[in-house]
């Protein structure tokens, strides 16, 4: 069957429609009810900076609760918000997973309104409208015209062009590809039948947001914009279109610890924590509690216990039983290289080696099959089994496809297997990583460490980073490292990774976890439990979405979050 031609889809009844509300959000009415003349007075102020929170979909419970929130927030602040949602202009989304109740030939087929659209519009628009701040859709800045224009052009494009589309400057391509590949949960879209249409129905979604986000722009002339993420369609694309026009943009991400958030100015955070100064923490003076704190937490990661985002399900320290069974010699040199999932933020950076992470696999393990006097464990991230989107591209599958038998020095740990990531870094002399966030907590404890991809500890002056595939092997040569290069500065690592997980990571402690697909609710009574001075965190938050100020939170002033929190609401 094929794809119907691109328009503009039915008008969605979701913002006119009678109000019922959905029962894990919530309840918005029940307490504006109670502060009916408080909250109209305050919108009735607010005359400050235009904020857009393009929160884009509404059925990301996560998305959505927070943009709620913040809307309140800002309002409060005197600023003048505006939602937006898409009303089923795109038919390729971040809300799309591959499914059998979600198809790849749906959405190459232009279906994924009835499947999908109604519900996440309606959804979204039932959470915003008690607030009374306006709403606008992605369809209502789009004529007829605008979807023949745009199918024509992508039509005229093969796939890899497609990837790297970028009419008028803005990369449509890089954020359509990376939503295609989310959906798909894979690293490229070789072998799959309907990739090429997937991708497609991706490019075209994005081209019309950001044609939707121009006019928008214009219309409503924003000062500042909030977005989640940063990438993908539509926020990646939105947000190329904010930067343009001169918007102060904000993206955002939940964070591992619990209650906390990751802003970012102008950008997404993959590539502003890479790119963040050094100067930002690497003067911080820690107190001797403060070095304690952030080793507590840090030894905490382990198991995640003070984390609302880990991958690990009791972990077996025990790392010499697992290397007895698959035949790792701990008398030898042992490096264990992390990898990331496949799929995930498949975007362009300007230091990459390798052209992805699989070609970086194949190279390495390549490379030690001539050294037999060292050995190389490969650990799978967890969350390739584990995370919210299961990967349909396994690195293993990868690997036995170039190498049907490893080489004798080389072995697996799968991403179900329970073996402590930690206990086998430990038993290594080096680690190898590519993109994880583990670079962070092996610096601290003084493991060797070599950057092969976009780590954000890249460039921080504590691991051995990779410039060019030569330099890469060229490191790699100087293997084992043993004492014969420097560790790591423990104090500097330590003063890093209290700046990104206590400072980068702000708290938010009204916001609380619920084991469900929204992952927190919002627990407050009345509305001045938004209003400045009462939460650090959010007023950091408001403060760098509408005047532009750093998103930190000064922990080492203010103190941990359970503590600030404790002394506000004394």
């Amino acid at each position: 069957m094929s794809a119907a031609p691109l328009q503009p889809p039915p008008r969605l009844v979701g913002a006119t429609a009678p109000y019922a509300p959905h029962a894990g959000f919530f309840d918005w009415p029940s307490l504006l009810a109670r502060e009916r003349s408080a909250w109209a007075e305050a919108v009735r102020q607010a005359d400050g900076p235009v904020v857009l929170i393009g929160s884009n979909t509404g059925m990301h419970g996560a998305v959505i609760t927070l943009d709620s929130a913040l809307g309140v927030a800002l309002t409060l602040r005197g600023a003048r918000v505006r939602y937006v949602l898409c009303d089923g202009v795109m038919q390729g989304c971040l809300m799309a997973n591959f499914s059998d109740t979600m198809p790849p030939q749906l959405i190459a087929e232009r279906g994924l309104f009835q499947a999908l659209c109604k519900t996440c519009f309606g959804r979204g628009t039932n959470l915003y409208r008690p607030l009374g701040l306006p709403i606008h859709r992605l369809n209502e800045f789009l004529a007829a015209d605008d979807y023949a224009d745009i199918q024509a052009h992508a039509a005229s494009r093969t796939a890899n062009k497609l990837a790297n589309w970028a009419p008028e400057g803005f990369p449509i391509g890089e954020h359509a590809n990376a939503g295609a590949l989310r959906y798909f949960a894979r690293g490229d879209l070789e072998n799959e039948p309907h990739g090429e249409a997937v991708l497609r129905r991706y490019a075209e979604g994005a081209a019309l947001a950001a044609r939707a986000y121009e006019r928008l722009i214009e219309r409503e002339r924003p000062d500042a914009a909030l977005l989640h993420h940063g990438i993908y369609s539509p926020q990646g694309v939105a947000a190329e279109v904010l930067r343009r026009a001169g918007a102060r943009v904000a993206t955002w991400v939940v964070a591992y610890r619990k209650h906390c958030f990751i802003f970012s100015h102008d950008d997404t955070y993959h590539h502003m924590l890479i790119s963040e100064p050094t100067e930002t923490w690497e003067n911080l003076a820690l107190t001797a509690a403060q070095k304690r704190e952030v080793a507590e937490y840090l030894a905490s990661r382990a198991g995640g216990g003070r984390d609302w985002i880990y991958f690990h399900r009791e972990p077996d320290a025990a790392f010499s039983e697992f290397a007895r069974a698959r035949g790792i010699d701990l008398r030898k040199p042992l490096v264990t290289a992390l990898t990331n999932v496949v799929w995930d933020a498949q975007l362009h950076y300007p230091m990459n080696v390798f052209a992805g992470m699989k070609e970086w696999l194949v190279e390495t393990v390549r490379w030690f099959a001539g050294r037999p006097d060292l050995q190389l464990l490969i650990r799978v991230h967890p969350a390739e089994a584990r995370g919210a989107i299961v990967s349909r591209q396994l690195v293993a599958d990868e690997l036995a496809a170039v190498f049907p038998v490893l080489p004798a020095n080389v072995f697996i740990a799968g991403p179900e297997e329970n073996v402590s990531t930690y206990a086998a870094c430990a038993a290594s002399d080096a680690a190898i990583i590519y993109g994880t966030k583990m670079g962070v907590e092996l610096a601290t404890v003084g493991t060797h460490c070599i950057v092969a991809g976009e780590a954000w500890i890249r460039g921080k002056g504590l691991t051995q980073d990779a410039l060019s595939k030569p330099h890469y092997f060229e490191l790699l040569g100087r293997l084992p490292f043993g004492e014969s290069m420097p560790r790591p500065d423990r104090e500097r690592a330590l003063r890093y990774a209290y700046h990104f997980f206590f400072r980068r990571m702000i708290p938010l402690p009204f916001l609380t976890p619920n084991g469900k697909g929204s992952m927190f609710d919002i627990a407050i009574e009345r509305l001045d439990e938004l209003s400045p001075g009462v939460h650090p965190g959010l007023d950091a938050i408001c403060d760098g979405i509408l005047q532009g100020t750093p998103f930190i939170y000064e922990a080492e002033r203010i103190g941990l979050h359970e503590a600030a929190s404790a002394r506000a609401n004394a």
